[in-house]
């Protein structure tokens, strides 16, 4: 049987169930707890708005959300952002899912972090960066309620999460600090590098090698 939580229920196809093995043998605890109440927290908003979206491509995107950030996934040289996104797309790819459906996927991986864009894609894009922000920040915290907030905490537990998942940003990424340029993962890289100093945009226009 599916496991029902706060009324959601969360996708037991053979994907879906795939997709959770693989973030479960790559993954830990905490990226697991916050994938699904990341799900969970998006499944619950589009309910409340009686919005149209696909559950379980919606789940496959929160599974793989962070992914990019784990050993077996991180490049040397790409966001963390699209290193889960190409590997849902790989994912998706060897079990024959439509192409549109892989695109929609990689969008919402890949833009989970970009706001000011992701949230006027496509509902399950717009969702998942809603439970993202939901469950990092707390933003939009009054939306859902006490109870229902309670229940998913309580099925997946936070354990110190908002300590806990800076580090695991960074230790996604410190070797690439170069990537963050432009995103929100540059504060982070400023708050565990010692001496790192972000990139600044204006620098690069008024030092670029044009003459003028």
């Amino acid at each position: 049987m599916s496991m029902s939580i706060a009324d959601i229920q969360i996708p037991d196809s053979k994907l879906a169930k795939e997709a959770a093995e693989l973030l479960r043998e790559h993954g830990d605890d905490l990226l697991w707890n916050h994938s699904n109440r990341v799900y969970l927290f998006a499944a619950f908003k589009g309910n409340l708005s009686q919005l149209k979206y696909d559950p379980e491509l919606l789940y496959i995107s929160s599974l793989f959300h962070d992914l990019g950030l784990t050993p077996a996934f991180r490049s040397p040289d790409k966001r963390f952002e699209v290193d889960g996104a190409n590997a849902a797309r790989d994912f998706l790819q060897s079990r024959g899912v439509p192409e549109e459906s892989i695109r929609l996927v990689w969008d919402a991986v890949a833009l989970h972090t970009t706001m000011g864009i992701v949230e006027y894609k496509e509902n399950e894009a717009a969702l998942m960066n809603f439970g993202v922000g939901y469950d990092v920040v707390g933003k939009n915290f009054e939306l859902i309620s006490e109870e229902i907030r309670r229940q998913i905490v309580d099925a997946f537990p936070r354990n110190r999460f908002k300590h806990n998942i800076l580090r695991a940003f960074f230790e996604g990424f410190k070797h690439k600090p170069e990537t963050t340029y432009g995103t929100i993962n540059a504060d982070i890289c400023e708050l565990f590098l010692p001496g790192y100093k972000r990139p600044n945009f204006c620098h690069h226009v008024l030092h670029s090698r044009w003459e003028e």
